[in-house]
């Protein structure tokens, strides 16, 4: 089994601190929620199974980093995490996708995640195979074994990298039963493409570059290697015991106070809330790689609830929604650390990208402070998108710079604060305009 990492609370906020400006309540649910996992492996199997998680509801406005703290808690925890948009399902018996679908997603999460850490160990044998069916396809089976040592020096030392060979390659990995766990009775089996997806998965013969082939026989040695019927029964043990869903715009399918009666907008939003109440409790699931439980997923319910209130959603769903946490909408102080301070900043990130157009890009701090403050200007008049507004508003600053990055090899590009003045500002002071544009 993957071993589940042994972050304090406090360490878990630490690492995110790294990433995420503000927000502490937030992080310290959520590391909470995480030290849980591990405090509940070290219980009896008895009582294991009695601990279920504490589900939370996270509200605040749009870019305020709520998806961000999800994903990097996620990644933190090496668990399977799948983010969802509320309003992409459907009750059950209308068209569209079924709640269900969400618990086999991170099934298939889980697998890809399980299976890219197994082929990291069987990477040194996959090579050496990989290496072995190249010389075949470079000098043929028959060679001797001095001109197979002479290939294999070239090959090893790069010189062959941009010649094309022939191999052969299976398309679609291992095969696996199809999927019909979703299937609605009554649904129509279509045979043909069934049949077509396994025709797909045969050894075909691909030409290709040294190098493009290298990268596929590594992954195809590895797989053959793995024990798929092991890894899919781990996979799903450690979804089931370790996953966490995102479940974004929970807002949107409440159906919000004061719009009276159920009409038919009304009755699908409460019909996925009622779909989603034995999927957050705790329910089976059948998958094609088996019954999945949801009873130890943790479940992080996020919206922004601007028209909708939390009480809009039906009684029971805050039931299994016990963690309730508020974040706050990003400050202007909020805006201009989120350029700075967090590793892989957005400055960062741009003086990075024109760095390997060999231009070397600054920021003054006033012209910082101007975005900064230009930023929640616009959020306040217009619309309030948090901190995605600094990705607009700079895309919008470097844009002659960016286009102009390769006849600028060698130089220095300095903004400062005349620069955000003239090519951002008087697109923000015009209102119908920014409304477009920024």
């Amino acid at each position: 089994m993957m071993d589940i990492p042994n972050h304090s609370p406090r360490e878990i906020v630490s690492e995110l601190d790294r990433y995420i400006i503000g927000q502490t309540d937030a992080k310290r649910a959520v590391a909470i929620a995480l030290r849980n996992r591990w405090r509940r492996a070290q219980l009896s199997d008895a009582m294991r199974e009695e601990v279920v998680p504490k589900n939370i509801l996270m509200i605040g406005p749009t870019g305020c980093g709520k998806t961000e703290i999800a994903r990097r808690l996620a990644k933190l925890a090496q668990a399977p995490f799948l983010k969802v948009e509320a309003t992409k399902f459907t009750e059950v018996g209308y068209v569209g996708r079924d709640v269900e679908s969400i618990v086999r997603d991170l099934v298939e999460v889980s697998i890809n995640m399980l299976r890219e850490l197994r082929r990291r160990d069987v990477e040194v044998r996959a090579e050496d195979a990989a290496e072995n069916i190249l010389l075949d396809a470079l000098v043929g089976e028959g060679a001797s074994a001095e001109t197979r040592n002479k290939f294999r020096r070239m090959l090893r030392a790069g010189e062959l990298e941009g010649k094309e060979v022939e191999i052969s390659l299976a398309e679609g990995g291992n095969p696996a039963q199809p999927d019909m766990s979703g299937m609605t009775p009554g649904a129509v089996i279509n045979f043909s493409d069934m049949m077509k997806g396994f025709m797909n998965r045969m050894p075909q013969q691909k030409r290709m570059t040294v190098t493009e082939a290298r990268a596929a026989l590594i992954r195809q040695e590895a797989d053959k290697m793995l024990d798929t019927e092991a890894l899919t029964r781990e996979a799903v043990t450690h979804a089931q015991d370790h996953g966490i869903v995102f479940l974004d715009e929970i807002d949107k399918v409440c159906a919000r106070a004061g719009e009276g009666g159920a009409r038919g907008g009304d009755v699908s939003r409460e019909g996925v809330q009622r779909d989603l109440l034995p999927l957050i409790e705790g329910t089976t699931v059948s998958t094609k790689y088996g019954p999945v439980r949801t009873d130890h997923i943790l479940f992080i319910a996020s919206g922004a609830f601007h028209i909708a209130k939390p009480s809009d959603l039906l009684p029971e769903l805050q039931g299994r929604l016990p963690i309730r946490v508020e974040l706050a909408s990003l400050t202007r102080d909020d805006l201009r650390r989120i350029l700075t301070e967090p590793e892989h900043s957005l400055l960062q990130q741009y003086v990075a990208l024109l760095g390997t157009e060999k231009v070397s890009l600054s920021f003054t701090d006033a012209a910082i402070d101007a975005l900064a403050e230009l930023a929640a200007d616009i959020n306040e008049r217009v619309e309030n998108i948090g901190a995605r507004r600094l990705a607009t508003v700079l895309e919008r600053l470097l844009e002659s710079v960016s286009f102009s990055a390769p006849d600028r090899n060698g130089q220095s590009v300095v903004i400062d604060v005349a620069d955000v003045q003239e090519k951002v500002a008087p697109l923000a002071s015009k209102g119908d305009l920014s409304r477009f544009i920024l």
